[in-house]
Formats: C-alpha cells, structure tokens, sequence
C-alpha cells in the first residue's frame, strides 16, 4: 500500500510517499481501504517527533478516515466486507489501508459521501465526548469555544447551537468570525483585539460560560477560570499556548468551578468505542438532518501531504483539510 513516511523528525518536507506491506486485521478489528483522511494538529506534532503514538498503534500519522471494509478479523459480527465506513484512529491514517477495532467504526451519516466523511470522525467524537459527555452542556447554557473557526471548532458551534445551547466563539479574522456566526455563533470574538472575559460577560449579564472548550492550555488558563460561571467547567483539549501557568486555586473555588484536561488518542479501545456508540446515536442524526455538517477548507491527493500540513500550520484554512488516496 502508499503510505506517507518521515525521512525523520522535522518540517513538512519529511514526509514522503513509501510502499508498506498491507496491515492485516487481529482479533476483533477490520481492516478498511483508506478513500480519505484528514490533517489534524497532532499528526504536525508526530511529524516534529513531539507526539509518539500510543503503544501498539501505528506509526503511520493519521487519527481519522473513511473508506471500505475489505476484511474482519475473528469475532468482527458487526461489519461485513463492502460496507462503506469511517473510522477514529490511534494512527495509520495516511495509507491505502489501516486496521482499526471495530468498535471504533462507524457507519456514514446519511447524505454524507465516502470523501467527506472522513473530515468527522476526529472532531465528532472529540467535541461530544469533552462537551457533552464530560462537560454536560446542557439547553440553555453558556458555550465558549476557542479556535471557533477549526475543525474542532466548527463542530463544536454547531452541535452546541443544534442542541440549544449559547453559544460564543472565538477567531481572528473577519472572514472566520463570520464563519462562526453563520454555523450558529451568537457572538464571535476577536481573540486578537478583544478580550474574550468581557465580551461574554457582557452578553451574558456578568454570568459568564458554563462550558468552555479550550485548545490554547496555559496561555488561556488564568483568563479561562474568570469568564466561567458558576460551577462551570473548563476543558482543556490542546496545549498551543503551551504547557504550564499559574491556577488561581482561590478563584476557582470561589465558583465551585471544574478544570479537566482529557485526550482522545490515549483513551482504552473500549472507552473510544463507548464514544463513536454515543456519536453514532446522538450526532450522527443531527448530520443526517443537515443541522450539523462538515467544513471541508479543501481535499488534496496524498501526493501532497507537506502542503496540506503547511495549510494547517499556517492556520489560514477553515474547517478540515482532507488528503484522499
């Protein structure tokens, strides 16, 4: 099968196109004929060599795709061979072919096509497992999403508006928070010129967010435990703003407030099929609706797997970037 290598750790101009044996599925798994994957910010990680993948995993980059199931390993009595599908992934990705536990899978939204598909199964299970199954985002409650204009981001506004929550964003170029406000955004902030604490009191009668879902770490932290509510909840899903600051324990408590840090990747496979079961039932009908969709900023043959991660590092694109085989 192609399959997208590294020369070793380092830029976008590592990665290059190499033959690998195809992975044959184990016990338990089903092995899947790659139509498309998807650019996320932990594969421009692995590639720089700072994010190892979990043990027994790949070393393929590639956390999501879509595609075919062309054979299931021993106990498989869920999937048949021919089923078109998409998949949640603790690596192998970018290839022509890649295993992956069965209970990981999961069937294509209706009016979804095979390519497209492949932009949810990341972003999906990651806002719905964060947002709503750890954070208990509820009707009518105050929702702040950083980077509202991602691929996180954009899914995250979505499912919270479908499911009536408030919901406010944040993003650094007109054209983005226009983007947020047109996928659900009440509001959307310039993080650049506006201070995001006082523009959701603001709008919320000095109350603050009862959810906010964070990718910035310890460059948002302190400004993050002021704008919540009371007994809200911050979740931290990504470390770009770094990896250490200082907690206003005092503060935190005066709110009877939470601070989680979770990862998708590391979860047991019995905990990440537990969550594409929840989105399967849950999300998976609110796509099938049209309510939610998936933003596609462009799809680009693997061949051009350093440009897609430039795109990405450079964080001018909306939504997902995709790469199909």
């Amino acid at each position: 099968m192609r399959a997208v290598t590294t020369t070793g750790p380092g830029g976008p101009e590592v990665l290059t196109i190499s033959q690998l044996p195809d992975p044959e599925p184990g016990p338990g798994e089903v092995a899947i004929e790659v139509a498309a994957t998807a650019v996320n910010r932990a594969d421009l990680l692995q590639r720089q060599g700072l994010y190892a993948p979990p043990p027994g995993a790949s070393d393929v980059i590639g956390l999501e795709c879509s595609g075919t199931i062309v054979a299931v390993g021993d106990g498989v009595t869920d999937w048949a061979v021919g089923t078109p599908v998409c998949a949640l992934l603790a690596g192998g990705g970018y290839a022509g072919r890649v295993v992956v536990p069965a209970g990981q899978v999961m069937p294509l939204p209706d009016g979804v096509d095979v390519v497209t598909a492949a932009a949810l199964p990341e972003v999906a299970c990651t806002v719905w497992s964060n947002v709503f199954m750890v954070a208990g985002l509820q009707p009518g409650d105050v929702f702040l999403v950083h980077g509202g204009a991602g691929g996180i981001g954009t899914m995250a506004i979505q499912l919270a508006a479908a499911l009536g929550a408030r919901v406010f964003a944040t993003a650094g170029s007109p054209e983005k928070r226009e983007l947020c406000r047109s996928l659900g955004a009440e509001v959307a902030i310039d993080y650049r010129d506006e201070d995001f604490v006082e523009v959701v009191r603001a709008h919320t009668d000095g109350r603050g967010a009862d959810v906010v879902l964070d990718n910035m770490g310890a460059k948002y932290l302190a400004r993050n435990v002021s704008v919540l509510a009371d007994e809200g909840r911050l979740v931290i899903i990504g470390l770009q703003g770094g990896v250490k600051a200082e907690l206003n324990i005092g503060q935190l408590l005066s709110k009877r407030g939470a601070v989680i840090a979770t990862a998708l990747r590391s979860r047991p496979v019995e905990g990440k099929a537990a969550i594409c079961a929840s989105v399967v039932e849950h999300v998976w009908p609110l796509v099938a609706d049209g309510r939610v969709r998936p933003i596609v900023h462009e799809a680009l043959p693997l061949e051009r797997v350093a440009d897609a991660h430039r795109t990405v590092e450079g964080g001018s694109h909306s939504g997902k970037v995709l790469l199909t085989l």
